[in-house]
């Protein structure tokens, strides 16, 4: 009983560490899909609408059913929150993030994300969502491994090193540049689009935590996100490729995928998940991990596609595993004082119960 009391307490502990791996993997996997569809001449605003549209039909059931007892009513203010939310990441974000992708790379679009933890966790602390004491270990720690998981994201990006020879890819040549290379111009318009979205999206999470606070039902928060996102999204859509109908039309390919992926996974999982964690563990936990990202497209590549691995992204993975760490440590060490006044707390229930039934039996 006692192990199994320990096993559940400790699932508990890596839960929130475990759910956003998890969005790391499918954030990685989108970047891939997406792309891909964008390159067979998918347009990003339209993959926006499409993206929401599968979210919202997937979501909102479960929305109506289990939020019924916890959904608070709806009122101006929370509708209002609801309308910026829909606006700074379904559809300025991710709008300016594919359009960012078009122009450059898939890597280089995730690369430019690791901005995020940065901007998020500067925002945090000006709007005082996170507290800053820096005579604090944990504190000082957290800044640390935040600045390390960007600094380490770049160094896989910009430094390449020597070829490290694996066994899944010796003796095999890859080019390394596309052809159609994209040129210095492309790569800027790129970096500056995606670093606009990038900041959307720190605002979002800001925003979307703050809401959390007089609206706390994820799964319905996250239902109304896609529904507005996708309205709006289409708004935009349909200014923006005003006389151009045919680049609606979806057929059973990797359009099709990108859609369906990105709409379940990026859109109604990880709003809800982010949700959840953010409740507990802030904005600044949620996307420290984001960075991660980058490690698994890096490990990802090399194995499935055999791509050549270098001395720099090596390296780059190393300090973003130490940055990590850093904030694993803070919340770890955060959550085993919680759970050390708990057991304190029950050690001490069990003791006063033991006393006061041997009181009774010396009575009778």
């Amino acid at each position: 009983m006692k192990n199994q009391l320990q096993a559940l307490i400790m699932f508990d502990r890596i839960k929130p560490f475990l759910a956003v791996i998890f969005l790391q993997f499918g954030f990685a996997g989108m970047d891939v899909l997406c792309k891909a569809a964008l390159n067979k001449g998918m347009s990003n605003y339209v993959l926006v609408v499409y993206r929401h549209v599968v979210a919202t039909l997937v979501i909102a059931p479960f929305a109506v059913i289990l939020d019924k007892k916890v959904r608070p009513k709806m009122t101006l203010s929370i509708f209002t929150k609801l309308i910026m939310l829909s606006l700074l990441e379904p559809v300025i974000d991710q709008n300016l993030y594919f359009l960012g992708m078009k122009y450059t790379t898939a890597t280089f679009a995730a690369a430019m994300t690791n901005i995020l933890p940065a901007l998020t966790f500067l925002m945090a602390c000006i709007l005082r969502l996170e507290t800053v004491r820096f005579k604090s270990i944990r504190t000082q720690a957290k800044v640390i491994g935040t600045i390390a998981t960007v600094a380490g994201a770049m160094i896989i990006t910009l430094v390449k090193g020597p070829v490290i020879e694996l066994i899944w890819t010796k003796g095999r040549t890859y080019h390394e540049q596309q052809q159609g290379e994209t040129n210095l111009q492309h790569s800027i318009k790129g970096a500056i689009m995606i670093s606009i979205g990038c900041f959307g999206w720190a605002c979002f999470m800001i925003l979307q935590a703050i809401t959390l606070r007089t609206y706390p039902a994820e799964l319905s928060l996250t239902a109304w996100i896609c529904l507005l996102g996708s309205m709006e999204g289409a708004v935009v859509a349909l200014v923006m490729e005003r006389g151009n109908t045919a680049i609606w039309s979806i057929n059973w390919d990797v359009k099709l995928l990108a859609a369906l992926y990105s709409g379940i996974i990026c859109s109604g999982l990880a709003y809800y998940i982010q949700g959840v964690v953010m409740k507990d563990r802030g904005p600044v936990f949620v996307t420290a991990f984001s960075p991660l990202c980058m490690v698994i497209v890096a490990v990802m590549g090399s194995i499935i596609l055999a791509e050549q691995m270098y001395l720099g992204r090596v390296l780059g993975a190393i300090i973003i595993v130490a940055g990590l760490y850093l904030v694993v440590w803070v919340n770890t060490g955060k959550e085993n004082f919680n759970h050390e006044v708990v057991t304190i707390d029950v050690s001490a229930g069990e003791t006063n119960r033991q006393q006061e039934e041997q009181r009774n039996s010396v009575t009778v």
